[in-house]
């Protein structure tokens, strides 16, 4: 029996129930990629999968997002937008802002954003990996639509890791149970996603910004085989690129193939 019963989450959604469809799978190579094929197949917006285990799982620039049935949780969310994919910069950041959200209703404390699509926890002087976000856009007559892939840790991961990761029961004052987890996550996406679809990113920028873990302190980007390039962030603009303050000026850092590290 899977991890997450629909029918319970249901309850917790209350009145936003009907704006979900959600099915819970043991397993699946990954959820994104099952509900690309739904999707292709006519799943409506506000589908949601959520696996306890996928073989192949992914994050950004194709790298392969761990998780456990018992520590995590990682699920999907299909959404429609009328428009092109150019008219959706900044969705991943907007996400972002939706689980903030979130975790601030659970009573998690020390959350924060990382460009273009991660959430950290302060740790001591620090910071560790707490979620990541993969969006992935396709576009048709009818307008674009966004599978957006969540990760989140629930408990501290294990292991030999690639950068420090943490768990929400470390942010957390008491233990949150998992139905409670993905209902607060989907009630606040859905908002922000109401929003990010009438004003853009823009409406939501400023609220990025307050969370965004290096903003206007020293960082540098870091391209493959390119050097690094430092500068002071001066946080982001209305369509999601971060701004780099260097000797030579102001610069637009659009996310492609470059990651963000604090100088």
């Amino acid at each position: 029996m899977t991890l997450i019963d629909p029918v319970l989450l249901k309850t917790r959604l209350a009145d936003l129930a009907g704006r979900f469809d959600v099915d819970a799978l043991d397993a699946c190579d990954s959820t994104n990629s099952e509900l690309m094929r739904r999707a292709e197949r006519g799943a409506p917006a506000g589908s949601v999968i959520v696996a306890d285990e996928q073989s192949a799982g992914r994050g950004r620039r194709g790298r392969s997002w761990l998780s456990s049935a018992e520590s995590s949780l990682t699920f999907s969310l299909l959404w429609r937008f009328s428009g092109n994919a150019a008219s959706l910069s900044g969705l991943s950041l907007a996400v972002g802002v939706g689980l903030v959200r979130a975790m601030d209703s659970l009573g998690a404390q020390g959350i924060c954003l990382k460009w273009p699509n991660d959430v950290l926890l302060r740790s001591g002087d620090g910071y560790a990996k707490l979620a990541g976000i993969l969006i992935e856009l396709s576009s048709d007559r009818r307008g674009t639509q966004a599978i957006i892939g969540i990760g989140l840790n629930l408990l501290p991961p294990t292991g030999d890791l690639p950068q420090p990761a943490a768990g929400l029961s470390q942010a957390c004052p008491h233990p949150a149970d998992r139905h409670d987890v993905l209902a607060a996550i989907l009630v606040h996406l859905a908002a922000v996603l109401d929003s990010f679809a009438s004003a853009g990113f823009g409406g939501l920028k400023l609220e990025w910004q307050r969370h965004h873990a290096w903003q206007d302190q020293a960082v540098q980007i870091l391209g493959d085989g390119e050097a690094a390039k430092p500068g002071r962030c001066l946080g982001v603009d209305a369509d999601g690129a971060l701004l780099l303050e260097t000797a030579a000026g102001v610069e637009r850092i659009f996310s492609g193939d470059v990651s963000l590290r604090s100088a």
